[in-house]
């Protein structure tokens, strides 16, 4: 009976969605047994309102994904609800863009985040809990070195047909200064192959949170001219704060939460 079962679920993982291809190069594993380690065990805790209550931004400020809801969000990002959720936002944000009238100075920008937005890290959160075990800085900037993250495919198919409408991409993220080439070099072998700018965190905003270094970061590119048609990221530290641009748009995380 075991083996069937886990038959069962290997098939299961193994089919993702029957609409949707798996995200390129990221690979399907199968969810490890809990063995009481990582997140902290909530009484009576319904998973699926707890992704609710962070997507919603109700609940803040948590550490680790609850130990029950490791199987429970390692499901939902390797199957296909992700890719619906993540889909429905992609195609708002492209019914907006399509909406707006360009100026003909090319100053209209988007701004994306990079990962969970527009780079995908599940390769490396499915063999490291999906965010039940406590984030490890060593071992994330280890994998990110390899610059092997895949696309997320709705951002991906959004960022080029906002470039087909003449709109200008700002990529702005947490990674520090130090990841600039191999971060460039795995956009544009994931699809980016342009943009305006790439900002990443200088070392003079060590210690500060993303809200606030990330208001700052658009704050100077709209000084410097730029406008701020749509702002895109899967953290709400990416669009609350200031200058946030005309319209945000936040994409599905459960697995971590940056203030």
């Amino acid at each position: 009976m075991a083996l069937l079962f886990f038959l069962f679920l290997a098939t299961t993982l193994s089919m993702g969605s029957p609409h949707k291809e798996p995200i390129p190069g990221h690979k399907i594993h199968l969810l490890s047994p809990r063995t009481g380690s990582g997140g902290d065990y909530v009484p009576g805790l319904s998973c699926l309102s707890w992704r609710f209550g962070v997507e919603t931004n109700n609940i803040v400020g948590w550490i680790t994904v609850p130990g029950q809801c490791k199987d429970y969000v390692g499901h939902y990002m390797l199957g296909d609800q992700y890719r619906k959720d993540s889909s429905i936002v992609a195609n708002e944000a492209l019914r907006y863009a399509q909406s707006l009238t360009l100026g003909r100075d090319g100053k209209d920008v988007w701004v994306f985040d990079i990962d969970e937005t527009t780079l995908s890290n599940l390769p490396y959160y499915a063999g490291h809990g999906f965010g039940v075990e406590p984030y490890n800085p060593e071992l994330f900037n280890k994998w990110v070195m390899e610059g092997k993250a895949p696309a997320l495919p709705e951002s991906l198919e959004l960022y080029k047909k906002l470039m087909g409408l003449g709109t200008r991409v700002v990529f702005l993220t947490g990674r520090p200064e130090e990841q600039r080439n191999v971060t460039a070099n795995n956009l544009r072998q994931a699809g980016y192959h342009t943009w305006e700018k790439l900002v990443l965190k200088a070392a003079s905003y060590s210690g500060k949170k993303a809200m606030v270094y990330k208001s700052r970061e658009r704050e100077k590119l709209e000084k410097s001219g730029y406008r701020i048609i749509g702002n895109m990221g899967d953290q709400w530290s990416d669009l609350l704060g200031t200058n946030v641009g005309n319209r945000t748009f936040k994409l599905p995380d459960p697995m971590y939460y940056i203030s």
